[in-house]
């Protein structure tokens, strides 16, 4: 909860990325909040207010990811939201000729984005949800210390660079909407 606020506020990208996370956690915990108390949240360094409010916190995402049916796969729907805001300040950005640097950015990641739908099962995603998916296999793949390419990770070096240029216009636009 502390990560989530913290990174809410400052990287949109990685927000997203750790709130999949957060989903990953509580679907491995079976959505089972005294599971995630005993066996999770003991290891974290809180005081009592913190603790209280953390546990509420993974209760509510808990109550949440039942009542929408995710015991076993997909995003939240406040997720969908963060994807959905995302998706449309990108249109916004790259229809604009005022952020030429971010429609370089995002030249530069188009490849990518083509050969993974190309090999993905989800055709239909969104270029943006491709990105991101990509950027979350990837930390899985680490977490589980397989090997990453060189070119996966020149990938996501690419990625996250588009990623966090999207995050930073989406901040400014938060505090002093973008004219486009």
């Amino acid at each position: 909860m502390i990560i989530a606020n913290q990174l809410r506020n400052s990287n949109r990208a990685e927000y997203l990325l750790y709130m999949w996370q957060v989903e990953d956690i509580l679907r491995a915990y079976d959505l089972d909040i005294d599971r995630i108390k005993s066996a999770y949240l003991c290891h974290f360094n809180l005081n009592d207010e913190q603790r209280k409010q953390t546990e509420e916190w993974y209760a509510h995402l808990c109550e949440m990811m039942r009542s929408e049916g995710l015991r076993q796969g997909g995003h939240l729907q406040i997720n969908k939201n963060v994807l959905a805001e995302l998706e449309e300040l990108h249109v916004q950005l790259i229809n604009s000729n005022k952020f030429p640097y971010y429609r370089e950015m995002y030249y530069k990641v188009l490849p990518y984005i083509v050969e993974l739908r190309a090999k993905g099962v989800n055709k239909e995603n969104s270029e943006l949800q491709t990105c991101f998916d990509t950027l979350y296999g990837i930390l899985i793949l680490r977490l589980q210390h397989k090997e990453i390419t060189t070119d996966t990770k020149k990938a996501q070096q690419d990625i996250s660079a588009f990623l966090g240029q999207l995050s930073d216009y989406y901040l400014k636009d938060k505090n002093e909407p973008i004219e486009f």
